[in-house]
């Protein structure tokens, strides 16, 4: 699947949930998708929160 592809999918998904709940639930859509992208990539290997954590506190990880 193109990266063009998974954008229009979910700008689909977007635009739905904007019809059928108002602001309030497209809002409450964006939240839950941010949520499933950083468990994926978490659950993948490919971000590790040691890194985030250390980066907000200052400490540089070179």
């Amino acid at each position: 699947m193109t990266a063009t592809t998974k954008g229009a999918l979910v700008g689909l998904v977007l635009a739905l949930s904007a019809l059928i709940f108002g602001f309030w639930g497209f809002i409450l859509v964006v939240l839950f998708m941010a949520i499933g992208v950083v468990v994926a990539r978490v659950t993948a290997g490919e971000l590790d929160f040691g890194n985030i954590v250390n980066a907000f506190k200052g400490r540089s990880t070179s």
